[in-house]
């Protein structure tokens, strides 16, 4: 059967979702149009395809655990010089974000994932370019925000093309929902670190 990437993440609604997209693409990002706007939960992990149906119950027990919340973007931040990563930052929300990433990474579930950084919730958007477009991007979005109620989180996968499209939908109190087939790519969103 094969191995999967897939990650978790909450996606960032429109039209919020669209424009970061479209200005991480315009700071120089080539990875902008395959990843959708997202703050990440789960970063991207290869699992055994055949684990997809135990992952899936896994996500829906977290979800049904879990209630909606107030996410707020605000300002920027980044990484560096750790990794090369500016990003907008989660002023409201990022307690929730870390409770559902801890429940997620569960050592006991069927994704006990380690991280290679601590976990810190973040839209990226800008990744690996050029200093100066770094810098653009952190001045550029410093007065950005935005607000809007968080009722769930998303499964994707990545796939041979390097683009990640969204599998499913879990609600907050239960109930997983299979998204509409749209385009190639959804602008859900998914890790980007």
């Amino acid at each position: 059967m094969g191995t999967v990437t897939i990650g978790v993440s909450i996606a960032v609604p429109e039209p919020h979702g669209s424009l970061l997209q479209e200005r991480r693409a315009g700071f120089g990002d080539a990875a902008a149009h395959g990843i959708p706007t997202h703050v990440t939960l789960l970063p991207p992990t290869e699992v055994e395809a055949g684990r997809l149906p135990a992952i899936e119950a896994h996500l829906t027990e977290v979800a049904a655990a879990g209630h909606p919340f107030t996410m707020r973007l605000s300002g920027t931040g980044t990484f560096r010089p750790l990794s090369p990563v500016v990003y907008v930052r989660v002023a409201e929300g990022a307690e929730a974000c870390t409770w559902l990433q801890g429940r997620l990474r569960d050592p006991s579930g069927p994704v006990p994932r380690e991280l290679q950084f601590p976990y810190h919730p973040h839209v990226t958007v800008a990744h690996g370019i050029e200093d100066a477009a770094m810098d653009h991007a952190f001045e550029a979005l410093a007065d950005y925000s935005a607000e809007w109620p968080c009722t769930g989180f998303a499964l994707y996968e990545q796939g041979p093309d390097g683009v990640w499209r969204r599998l499913r939908d879990f609600a907050f109190g239960g109930c997983a929902v299979v998204p509409p087939q749209a385009s190639p790519v959804d602008r859900g969103g998914l890790p980007a670190r």
